[in-house]
């Protein structure tokens, strides 16, 4: 028999606290579908507050979603600095040209105030908005570029890897103003109303670099960063692995890691187990072509894995599900959860 079906904050508490709520948690990480669901053009969508609102509580209840998510696209953080924003009809935003094109730029780069960009306020707005809402019923779900991993939209992946393995002082400088905003950014959002902070960080992944670089570098700027960010985090590496430093992650400070489709749930539950909590790891990319029996078999097979002794939220492997998902696939995934996510497990 089950137990009283609880509130989708009270599942999310239960399952962080590493016990076991009535059911899995399911965190349908969408973005874009919001612009769908109110007939808008992408563009359109994120260039209101409003719109973000309604097209997030709209999702959450459709999909009986167990969070809401603030997030609206990374380059909104790199438009702060005065990057430009590239959108697309049926895609995220993409970051435009890097800003930073010399490292000798970096001895000169201000930290932008979050109260002065238009389109981080926007975000702010949107989750007062949500909050004013839903008020405690659902996590509101904040989202903030790592200082390790936001060089790579700021000045290009080939010159962030010279930076990191041959400017030290240089990367040591960009870490700290990058850490400055990332801290800020993160507050904002708090103080608007969200309840964590997703920090994306895909460079740390050992799909990047090696875990002797990432304890030196990207473990190192996360320690100081979350600790000065006032809620609770979770570290996402955006579909990269993390099994040989899931151990590291977990002395961060953080309380969530979005793990890989690359990577086996039961492997890292084993090492997770009553330290951190698993976020994921459906794949986003071939959820585009799954069938009603290929959804029941890869949501059962995730939570058969990792769902024992709660520490388990159900997601996608990304931490944003591509556009050309269809609405069928978020219900098929959504009813499937709520079949085989009961505890005690079936």
């Amino acid at each position: 028999m089950s137990m009283k079906t609880m509130t989708s904050m009270e599942r999310v508490l239960t399952t962080l606290g590493h016990q076991e709520p009535d059911r899995v948690p399911l965190f349908l990480l969408l973005t874009m579908h919001g612009a769908k669901e109110l007939g808008l053009t992408i563009k359109e969508y994120f260039s209101n507050a409003g719109n973000v609102a309604e097209g997030q509580l709209r999702l959450r209840k459709k999909y009986s979603n167990d969070c809401i998510y603030a997030f609206f696209h990374a380059p909104i953080e790199t438009e702060a600095w005065g990057g430009e924003v590239i959108f697309h009809e049926e895609g995220p935003p993409n970051a435009g040209a890097p800003f930073i094109t010399r490292i000798e730029q970096i001895h000169s780069l201000k930290v932008p105030s979050v109260k002065e960009s238009k389109g981080l306020q926007r975000v702010c707005e949107a989750i007062s908005k949500i909050k004013s809402r839903i008020g405690d019923e659902a996590p509101i779900i904040g989202v903030a570029m790592s200082p390790f991993s936001l060089p790579v939209m700021q000045m290009g992946f080939d010159k962030y890897l010279d930076l990191m393995f041959l400017h030290p002082k240089e990367f040591n400088l960009l870490m700290r103003l990058n850490e400055q905003f990332c801290i800020e950014w993160s507050n904002a959002q708090l103080a608007a109303g969200a309840t964590a902070i997703c920090y994306f960080d895909p460079v740390s992944s050992p799909t990047i670099i090696p875990r002797e670089k990432y304890l030196e570098t990207g473990y190192l700027v996360a320690k100081r960063t979350i600790s000065q960010i006032q809620g609770p985090t979770a570290t996402h590496f955006a579909s990269g692995r993390c099994l040989g430093i899931l151990d590291d992650v977990a002395t961060t400070g953080t309380a969530v890691v979005g793990v890989s489709a690359l990577e086996e749930l039961r492997k890292l539950k084993e090492i997770a187990k009553g330290r951190i909590t698993l976020l994921g790891n459906l794949n986003g990319v071939e959820m585009r072509t799954w069938s009603q029996e290929k959804v029941e078999k890869e949501v059962r097979d995730a939570i058969e894995q990792a769902g024992s002794g709660g520490g388990f939220i159900l997601s996608d492997n990304h931490g944003e599900i591509p556009f050309q998902v269809e609405d069928d696939t978020l219900l098929a995934i959504s009813e499937a959860t709520r079949r085989w996510g009961e505890y005690p497990p079936k």
